[in-house]
């Protein structure tokens, strides 16, 4: 076929997806990559130029199974016709073999793993595993064994940790298993520590007497500055991106949240950093990073700098940030299992300079095709997308007049009510576990044959966490919500007195879209708001306190990163519950404008349920500033406790605010780049 096709057409390109060819065995993985693998081999000869196909799993082709590889190809090129029914045979006999065999390798794995081993191979099995239950005997052992302390960490330590390396690199560990990995290594650490200061402080004076301040071991690692920048309070991602890191023998230097630029400038220069890593998640870090790229231009820094975080993206980086930066490179970080790949790569003396030309040539080809793209987008004045706004069909819906004005304030909101509002998909996108349709959502996540197992433990382990958070009241929750009479003028929302409906107490201040749409339509979240009669509008902030306070814990005295990470992830996933479950009540009881809604969670998650609850610096209303005005309307931080940071943050960061709407045709939108002329 792709003969023919590059005869017929030449110059045209052939491409395919590999997997349509082994859809028939289903859950037999070993031979739908071996048939995957088979295909490509021949396929590749042939002229096919592009597969569509999973390259991780992938065998070598010589690597398969002779009979395996053999019985494949007589069934692609169909040289008999007993074919299938051999293959099938095959295939058969193969699950036949691996369910009899599973249960009794684990059970003997489990056994055996500490018979007739030695402590470096205990080590290494307890770090490969994640298991800490005997790690402190089998460090006492190791180092009885070893003439310094250190020589454990660079050796048997260290081989464990390079093996995770390995083995998450390349796709046969997932990130849970590597912070689980991560946190016996750090008992481990620990554990050596008195020792190593004890040996420090007898060799101090001899080193000084010979004149020698250059230390060596661990201090010869490569050390990457880590921060989230200032204003910014968000720190999950790029606490999960250092223990990846410190997985695989870097040394990392955690600045935390909020990092000021001299400061992690400072830093870097006091430790002679190979690394700085900036991280963020609000859209005001954007900014901050640009500013810290300026900052390192100015003072001749050289080493690479490295952006990641959930509002960051290989675009912004490579149009905003990295002009600003010329003496080093500057490189967009997707996720943790990317930051071992780049910062190897950087190190790597015979790669350095192909992956800085391939990184070069990529980010001028997104900023040829941004400025590109700029000249092609059309809008319109903002005097005339007013005139074309939104229109509701519903003009004289009845208004509901919420049950009461003014202000209530929920403390101690029970964690037990909110647990069924838990959208756990977030939960699971943070720890990287992502399964492969139709198994990609939760709870389908765990019949996924990939990475079903190792959601389970990592969903147990976050419900042994969550029971412990509601049983010894760990989280506190506080929530604040307002309803206000209001009309709107133009663009904006203007916010009259609770006891005075005549009397202007603030205004919110509206953005509309103005890029030019098909619809011919331009939205306003005003547009949802009556602008002859009085209507009303709802406010509100809510917590979790005390997150970052047990999660620094459970690293500082229980040595437990694994831990850690999912209780912030947990503080996360109830503040939004929070949000989720406050709402419904506001709809059907606070404000009662829909009071017989009876809807499943998994309607509520699919946001089917009337009115919206927007919140600034998202996409619907884009100005986080807009804060400031719910801060003082709800007078939140006297309130309930909660702050805004320099860049608008919330503090504590498990934390959600914005408003309510009512209208039964309010809807979320993007406004998008709006013109000087709004």
């Amino acid at each position: 076929m792709t003969f023919e096709s590059e005869a017929s057409c030449p110059g045209c390109k052939t491409s395919g997806g590999i997997s349509n060819i082994s859809f028939s065995f289903r859950g037999q993985d070993r031979i739908r990559e071996a048939m995957h693998s088979v295909f490509l081999y021949h396929a590749i000869k042939a002229g096919l130029d592009m597969g569509i196909v999973n390259a991780g799993q992938i065998p070598i082709y010589n690597d398969i199974d002779p009979h395996l590889r053999e019985l494949c190809e007589t069934c692609i090129f169909n040289k008999r016709s007993t074919a299938t029914e051999e293959l099938l045979d095959y295939a058969q006999q193969l699950k036949l073999n691996s369910d009899q065999n599973n249960d009794n390798k684990e059970r003997k794995e489990e056994e055996l793993w500490r018979i007739n081993t030695t402590a470096e191979e205990r080590l290494q099995y307890s770090l490969v595993k994640g298991i800490d239950k005997y790690i402190i005997d089998d460090m006492e052992e190791a180092r009885k064994k070893y003439s310094r302390p250190l020589h454990v960490i660079e050796g048997p330590l260290m081989n464990g940790m390079s093996e995770v390396g390995e083995l998450f690199g390349s796709g046969k560990m997932f990130l849970p298993q590597v912070i689980k990995s991560a946190r016996v290594m750090k008992k481990a650490v620990n554990y050596l520590i008195p020792f190593m200061e004890e040996e420090k402080q007898e060799n101090l004076k001899l080193l000084q007497q010979q004149g020698n301040t250059t230390m060596t071991g661990l201090d010869s690692q490569s050390t990457i500055v880590m921060a989230t920048v200032k204003g910014d309070v968000h720190d999950i991602g790029k606490n999960i991106v250092g223990v990846v890191l410190g997985c695989n023998n870097y040394r990392v230097i955690d600045l935390g949240v909020m990092t000021p630029c001299d400061k992690i400038l400072k830093i870097a220069k006091e430790e002679n950093a190979d690394f700085i890593g900036l991280s963020g998640l609000i859209t005001p870090s954007l900014d901050e990073m640009i500013i810290v790229a300026k900052e390192m231009q100015r003072l001749n820094f050289n080493i690479p700098l490295l952006i990641g975080g959930a509002t960051t993206s290989k675009q912004h980086t490579a149009v905003k940030i990295a002009p600003r930066y010329h003496n080093g490179p500057v490189i967009h970080v997707l996720d943790a299992s990317k930051s071992v790949v780049v910062c190897g790569k950087l190190l790597n003396k015979d790669k350095k300079d192909d992956y800085l030309e391939e990184i070069s040539e990529d980010y001028n080809d997104i900023r040829d095709d941004y400025y590109a793209n700029l000249k092609q987008i059309r809008s319109i004045a903002i005097n005339d997308a007013r005139k074309k706004r939104w229109i509701s069909q519903k003009e004289n819906f009845n208004i509901i007049k919420p049950t009461f004005l003014g202000i209530e304030i929920f403390n101690n909101i029970d964690i037990e009510k909110l647990i069924e509002y838990i959208d756990w998909k977030p939960f699971f996108d943070a720890m990287q576990i992502r399964g492969k349709y139709p198994n990609r959502g939760y709870p389908k996540l765990f019949d996924c044959k990939e990475v079903g197992a190792q959601a389970r433990i990592v969903f147990n382990d976050a419900q042994k966490i969550l029971s412990n958070i509601v049983t010894h009241k760990i989280f506190s929750i506080r929530a604040v919500i307002g309803f206000y009479p209001c009309r709107t003028l133009g663009d904006d929302i203007i916010i009259f007195d609770p006891q005075d409906s005549t009397k202007q107490i603030s205004t919110l201040f509206g953005l509309r879209q103005q890029m030019e749409r098909d619809s011919n339509v331009y939205m306003c979240l005003s547009d949802f708001i009556s602008s002859t009669t009085i209507d009303y509008i709802g406010l509100f902030a809510l917590a979790i306190f005390n997150v970052e306070q047990e999660a620094q814990r459970l690293v500082q005295k229980e040595i437990d990163d694994y831990s850690s990470i999912i209780l912030k992830l947990l503080g996360d996933r109830l503040a939004e519950a929070c949000a989720e479950y406050l709402h419904e009540r506001v709809r059907r009881e606070l404000w009662g404008y829909v009071p017989n809604e009876n809807l499943t969670i998994k309607d509520l998650l699919s946001v089917k349920y009337q009115g919206i609850r927007p919140a600034a610096g998202y996409p619907t209303q884009p100005d986080h500033t807009e804060k400031l005005t719910i801060w003082k309307l709800l007078n939140v931080k006297e309130s309930i406790g909660i702050e805004l940071t320099d860049s608008l943050a919330m503090l504590p960061p498990s934390a959600v605010s914005g408003l309510y709407m009512a209208h039964p045709e309010s809807t979320y939108f993007a406004v998008g780049k709006i013109n000087e002329d709004q």
